[in-house]
């Protein structure tokens, strides 16, 4: 699954801000029970793996010139909750980009 977030911010402010802030992530995913652990694989992509509900979840946040893309490899079992996780991205992805 991809989501992805226009921003105007440029790059540097964006990995800026998503540095600072990635430890936010926990408090966005449904259910307040998760754990987040986050990674950088290079200037513009930032790895996250959440565990919940019994299930890990990976992904990562690719930063480019005008958007932020999250993506996010969905196992079959939470595939149910698609749009839910979908709607969290878009709602809180921006929050994370916000000036903080």
């Amino acid at each position: 699954m991809r989501v992805a977030l226009p921003h105007e911010l440029g790059k540097d402010e964006v990995r800026r801000r998503l540095k600072e802030r990635s430890h936010e992530i926990a408090d966005y995913v449904p259910g307040g029970m998760a754990q987040v652990t986050t990674g950088w694989a290079g200037d513009d992509c930032m790895t996250l793996n959440v565990t919940t509900m019994g299930q890990s979840i990976d992904g990562r946040v690719e930063i480019e010139d005008d958007q932020v893309i999250f993506a996010v490899e969905l196992p079959p079992a939470l595939s149910f909750v698609r749009g839910m996780i979908e709607g969290a991205i878009r709602k809180n992805g921006t929050k994370l980009l916000e000036n903080g």
